[in-house]
């Protein structure tokens, strides 16, 4: 587009000095964020003869209508500046990483008796941070090693506490070293901390290293059981190195990145590399519009990812060449507090390794292909559920519960599990509610939810174990108003599961129940949010009572059998020999009950009468 007598003035205007600026439409909507050591030289390039510009660069300046530029004290401020603006502002002509709220870091607080929480993003907390994670089943799997190796708190107590108090079931089934009742001190809670961050920052050899020399020290004061617990956990990790493979013989920390592209969607691959060995491997999609080149996606990548990723390693391996390398190399440096490098390689053992990584990213991106279709419209529900409701995560696991009873008879309770908005039917659960007495709802939905979060709470204390309850919730969903969700909250409480978030959905006039609101949460009719939260709700009364109903008739039938003048435990166990269950028996015909040894017809024919359904 030929450029107006605005337009023409403000360029004439740039300044030399490092900034970011922003292309604007007609409309004033933002179409591009951009960085440059030079705001005049770098905008000034746009606007020159098209001949040199790319197709993606020709397309957006024919829609700009105005800028603006913002100038910063340095090229490093400018690179914080621009990701700042882009997660902002998501200007369509940039690459940028699509959903990157969904993707979780691990956090260890800073207290007297640190926790191990999973967040979804950094704070200027004090904290230490590790991750951004893509990978949540390797993340989570690293968390339950580290809970089995190095047990931390999960409480929310301030400690240390003014008076000591008795341990709570984390501590007694090996899941917390008991702070709270002054069962540990700072000094030795802190070696389980720092061995925590050591295993998730993947240094598994230099733990290993620490541990031993700590074990023979142990040995050497006669302090045997100790030695023993700390060559258990020398056992484990050396199992876990022995699962990495070895990827560079020198000890450098590095990270490898491959990118692949098709269409206006791009997959970056990280392989994070910690002393010579494959620790953890991250895939990160783009969204790529204008069919980039590698080395633009490599360069929009790298300052996204650095920006919020809690470590620099010193070197990083690419593909490819990016443009204003120096400027990237000083920018990272500044993150690091050290020396960073960027380096392309061009043979041996680290070409290998690069490409192996832009291997997997072409794979990761096929298979997003595939599901990309599959998963929009879930994903959309589940972003308007974070936002409507301000839920602190992504809830990427959903689980709900319902109960289904007749009179307190034959309860039961149902846990249907959606993940990424999807029903994951293997990962359903039901449970025979043992309460007895008066009928209870609030007292059922408890025993159930306290059963589901033991059992996974068990697991992650014993990660060899059964998983079928170890992933747990980012939404914990209950079908009921403020008292069904009272009863929710008071479980995790009691559990130390806090930052699991709950809410209750009413079925009169679905409306949805939250912590802290007076007042229940209205959605639209039309509202993803609440079109899924009612799929969710629906799918779990379903489950809940047609096992309710399974059992009813079940034992229904099984009393009118009892009730049969003739028929005493032999007979009934040859009956259900025959025919295997009540329900096959109640279908049977005189005939073939008379068949079996023992029923006289006579008989044969009072049962089919009787177990008609």
């Amino acid at each position: 587009m030929a450029t107006d007598e605005r337009l023409a003035n403000k360029l004439k205007g740039l300044p030399s000095s490092p900034g970011v600026y922003l292309l604007k439409d007609a409309g004033g909507e933002v179409l591009y964020v951009g960085k440059a050591a030079s705001l005049r030289s770098r905008v000034r390039s746009y606007f020159q003869s098209p001949k040199g510009l790319s197709r993606k660069t020709r397309d957006l300046v024919r829609e700009v209508d105005d800028l603006e530029v913002i100038r910063t004290a340095n090229e490093v401020e400018a690179f914080l500046l621009e990701d700042s603006l882009i997660k902002e502002r998501q200007p369509r002509f940039n690459i940028r990483l699509r959903d990157d709220k969904r993707y979780p870091y691990l956090k260890i607080t800073r207290e007297a008796f640190p926790r191990v929480l999973i967040v979804r993003r950094r704070q200027a907390d004090g904290g230490r941070y590790f991750g951004p994670f893509t990978n949540t089943k390797a993340m989570r799997s690293t968390l339950k090693l580290a809970q089995k190796l190095f047990p931390t708190r999960t409480c929310a107590l301030a400690l240390p506490l003014p008076k000591p108090r008795r341990p709570c079931l984390q501590y007694h089934i090996g899941r917390c070293p008991g702070p709270c009742a002054t069962l540990i001190d700072e000094a030795a809670y802190g070696e389980a901390v720092e061995g925590t961050a050591m295993l998730f920052e993947g240094r598994v050899s230099g733990l290993v290293g620490r541990l031993k020399e700590r074990m023979a020290a142990a040995a050497a004061e006669e302090r045997f059981e100790e030695a023993g617990r700390v060559r258990d956990q020398i056992a484990a990790l050396t199992r876990t190195l022995e699962r990495q493979a070895i990827a560079l013989p020198d000890l450098l920390d590095r990270d490898v990145i491959g990118v692949a592209a098709e269409g206006d969607h791009a997959c970056a691959q990280v392989f994070l590399v910690r002393g010579g060995r494959v620790t953890g491997r991250e895939a990160f999609h783009l969204r790529a519009p204008g069919e980039p080149n590698e080395e633009d996606i490599l360069l929009a990548f790298l300052t996204q990812y650095y920006a919020g990723a809690s470590a620099v390693s010193p070197e990083v391996l690419l593909p490819s060449p990016i443009p204003d390398v120096e400027g990237v190399e000083a920018w990272l440096s500044s993150l690091r507090e050290a020396r960073v490098r960027i380096k392309v390689p061009a043979r041996g053992e680290k070409r290998r390794l690069v490409n192996l990584a832009s291997d997997n990213a072409r794979f990761a991106l096929k298979g997003e292909e595939i599901g990309r279709s599959l998963r929009g419209e879930a994903t959309a529900a589940l972003d308007d559920l974070a936002e409507v409701l301000s839920l602190s995560s992504f809830p990427e696991r959903i689980e709900a519960f319902d109960i289904s009873n007749t009179q307190g008879g034959e309860a039961t309770g149902s846990m249907v599990v959606f993940a990424g908005g999807r029903p994951r039917r293997d990962a359903y659960r039901r449970f025979k509610v043992h309460l007895s007495g008066k009928p209870d709802d609030y007292a059922m939905m408890a025993e159930v939810l306290r059963r589901r979060l033991r059992r996974g709470l068990a697991e992650l204390a014993q990660p060899g174990t059964s998983a079928k309850f170890s992933d747990l919730p980012d939404l914990l969903v209950v079908d009921g108003g403020k008292g069904q969700l009272s009863i929710a909250l008071s479980v995790l409480r009691e559990l130390g599961l806090e930052e699991i978030e709950a809410l209750g959905l009413a079925k009169r006039h679905e409306e949805v129940y939250r912590p802290l609101n007076p007042e229940p949460i209205r959605l639209p009719a039309d509202s993803p949010a609440l079109l899924l939260l009612r799929e969710v709700r629906d799918e779990a009364h379903r489950f809940a009572i047609t096992y309710h109903r399974r059992l009813r008739a079940k034992r229904s039938l099984s009393s009118r059998l009892d009730e049969i003048p003739g028929v005493g435990p032999k007979r009934r166990q040859a009956l259900l020999r025959a025919f295997g269950s009540m329900q096959r028996l109640a279908q049977a015909s005189v005939d073939e009950i008379a068949s079996v040894e023992g029923i006289p017809r006579s008989l044969a024919e009072a049962i089919a009468e009787r177990t008609k359904p």
